[in-house]
């Protein structure tokens, strides 16, 4: 059997993470990573896995090896963040994380001897940084993305009146009412500083929360911190002007970055491809008092993205005159500009419209699956079918998709059995033609 592993090898393992809603284009960089972060016994290995959350056991049955020897397997994987080990009433669960936000990002969350980290930099600088297939396909396909930004908490105003700011937009809420907390280097500074190109921001800032930061805290990739500490360590990321970037769910979040312009991923792909909206916004959005704006560019400093910048003023008696101006496609609606003005020019008002944030994990990854076209993978394994459970998960949120999606997942699952339920919730044909219609 070990043979038979090793002849799968890394060609195989790029092809099992390609079956995560956000993949990761093949690429020499990538087949250099990958040998840095695996055996190529363990990429054939890894390859063979389920999407979903599984069993020592289940793990044993398809290497074909005693389960003792499978769990060994898995927990060395879970003990240097290749894998993310969950207790769940007694039972052990393992999963692959996807590359982002995952085991990329774990492989540089604190100082290792294990693994050159000087060259996995410069391979993730050039695959991420350089080439643009795999920031591109993570940021910018579909319209559930990856994560989401945080309000600015500071920047919110004393008397809040008509500007409602919900439990699960603020940062602060999520270390308040996490199981776990955990804090480790930052991927994206400490990449850099590998390269040479890192600035003087915070590093040892990055927030895992709940089922992620239990299993890294485990193995001692983040340090345990408690609510005081996560919110001392919030402040600090405020007083930098960084950004919270987080997991892109309601519920359960799992990680939290306090994200700078220049280095961070999130910021560098909303700047390379503003146009394509890469980072779901917060709900609010900076407005302009023209009277008080004196034109000093402070705001345009603090923007992460660069969409804020200096326009002429139109002042017939002052011709240089120059006051803030909004780019509101580029805007990400974080907030710092708002707290970096001395003027109190700027203010944050609510958006129109709400942007909508899935309620959970696996409604985020069905949604990403449907729009990316690789829901099958989901439900059903190149080599084994999902348990009965995680289908019905996966199908419940199914079902709950609006009528467009629904069509979408249909056809892509080219199954009779999820036509057939499908059908039971009503959901006709028509419905996709007249929206399409519409347009």
């Amino acid at each position: 059997m070990a043979h038979h592993l090793i002849a799968l090898g890394y060609a195989e393992l790029v092809e099992r993470l390609n079956r995560f809603p956000q993949g990761a284009p093949p690429s020499d960089y990538l087949n250099k990573i990958l040998k840095i972060l695996f055996s190529e016994e363990e990429a054939g290995m890894i390859s063979l896995l389920p999407i979903r959350p599984f069993t020592a056991r289940k793990a044993a049955d398809i290497w074909k090896m005693p389960e003792a020897k499978a769990r060994a397997v898995l927990d060395n994987l879970a003990s240097r963040a290749m894998l993310v080990d969950i207790d769940q009433e007694g039972t052990t669960f393992y999963v692959l994380p996807p590359p982002m936000a995952g085991f990329f990002e774990f492989s540089m969350m604190r100082v290792r001897e294990d693994i050159d980290q000087k060259a996995l930099a410069e391979l993730f600088y050039q695959y991420l940084n350089v080439e643009e297939a795999f920031v591109r396909e993570l940021f910018t396909v579909g319209e559930t993305q990856l994560g989401r930004v945080f309000v600015h908490e500071p920047a919110l105003p004393d008397e809040m009146g008509a500007v409602r700011v919900l439990d699960y937009e603020r940062a602060s809420r999520v270390i308040q009412t996490a199981s776990h907390m955990g804090i480790s280097t930052c991927y994206c500074r400490h990449k850099m500083a590998h390269v040479g190109k890192s600035c003087e921001s915070p590093m040892d800032i990055c927030m895992t929360f709940n089922t992620a930061a239990r299993s890294l805290i485990k193995y001692g990739h983040a340090r345990a911190v408690d609510v005081a500490e996560g919110m001392d360590l919030l402040a600090r990321a405020y007083e930098s002007d960084l950004v919270q970037f987080g997991e892109n769910v309601r519920e359960g979040v799992n990680f939290i970055c306090n994200c700078c312009g220049c280095c961070c991923e999130a910021m560098i792909a909303a700047r390379r491809f503003a146009r394509l909206h890469p980072v779901h916004t917060s709900n609010f959005m900076p407005r302009v008092d023209q009277d008080r704006c004196n034109g000093c560019g402070k705001c345009v400093t603090a923007c992460p993205v660069e969409a804020m910048g200096l326009v002429s003023a139109n002042d017939p008696k002052k011709t240089k005159r120059k006051k803030a101006g909004l780019s509101e496609d580029l805007c990400l609606g974080c907030g710092l500009c708002v707290r970096a003005c001395p003027e109190n020019s700027l203010s944050l008002v609510p958006l129109k419209e709400r942007v909508i944030t899935p309620t959970d994990g696996v409604r985020r990854v069905v949604h990403m699956a449907v729009e990316r076209g690789k829901l099958q993978h989901l439900i059903f394994e190149n080599r084994v079918l999902l348990s009965h459970r995680a289908l019905a998960a996966v199908l419940g949120v199914v079902f709950r998709l609006p009528p467009v999606k629904q069509i979408m997942a249909n056809k892509q699952l080219k199954s009779r059995y999820v036509e057939a339920l499908v059908s039971v919730f009503n959901v006709p044909e028509k419905a996709y033609k007249s929206s399409r219609a519409g347009r």
